[in-house]
């Protein structure tokens, strides 16, 4: 019995080469300035960290200063739906802020290596192409356009697969439709994103 052969999802794209996307930088929140909305991980280095939040702007209590934090998902009902949530303030020192880091070369085998990290801050997170990525549904993506930008705040609602003209795509949906599935029943509109221009934050 003869296997059949894998596709190579960069056959026949010259824009195969474009730079990977920016990776995520974790900055103390203290470093940062305007925080409303920005994407947000929190932890005690030695501990743990948790991300997948958004913050509010800093608040002032006695000496202290606080960030409020909102899980995503209600963060996104809150604005779409201009409801109030609940946020607790979490101490500013715990808090750091996504940023972007510089585009650069990646290895393939990013995406299966095992890598150790230190304890004393959120790692960095390196993009990886989603045909190296593993089970991508519901996964942070971000999609290449033709001319090297980004699209972020992004969601994969596929796994990698051919399409009827027999491209290797997966599909894609805003983030804030993708929350709004779960919170409405209301499926998204979707996007297919060619597997070469598609990447896992």
């Amino acid at each position: 019995m003869t296997g059949e052969s894998i596709p190579d999802p960069f056959a026949g794209h010259p824009d195969w080469a474009l730079d990977p996307p920016r990776s995520i930088v974790p900055t103390p929140a203290n470093m940062s300035g305007q925080l409303r909305g920005r994407r947000v991980i929190i932890g005690l280095p030695g501990h743990g960290w948790r991300s997948d939040l958004r913050a509010d702007e800093k608040v002032v209590q006695g000496s202290r200063t606080y960030v409020p934090i909102i899980p995503e998902s209600e963060w996104y009902r809150a604005e779409s739906e201009q409801t109030e949530v609940f946020a607790p303030l979490v101490p500013i020192e715990r808090v750091w802020v996504e940023e972007f880091g510089l585009a650069g070369s990646i290895s393939l085998e990013q995406g299966i290596d095992v890598r150790l990290v230190s304890l004393d801050e959120p790692s960095r997170k390196t993009p990886i192409p989603a045909f190296a990525a593993g089970p991508l549904s519901g996964r942070r993506v971000v999609g290449l356009l033709d001319d090297g930008s980004e699209r972020r705040d992004l969601r994969a609602v596929t796994e990698v697969h051919t399409n009827e003209v027999g491209d290797i795509c997966a599909r894609v949906s805003a983030e804030l439709d993708w929350y709004r599935w779960a919170w409405s029943g209301k499926a998204p509109k979707t996007l297919e994103i060619p597997v070469h221009l598609l990447w896992v934050e």
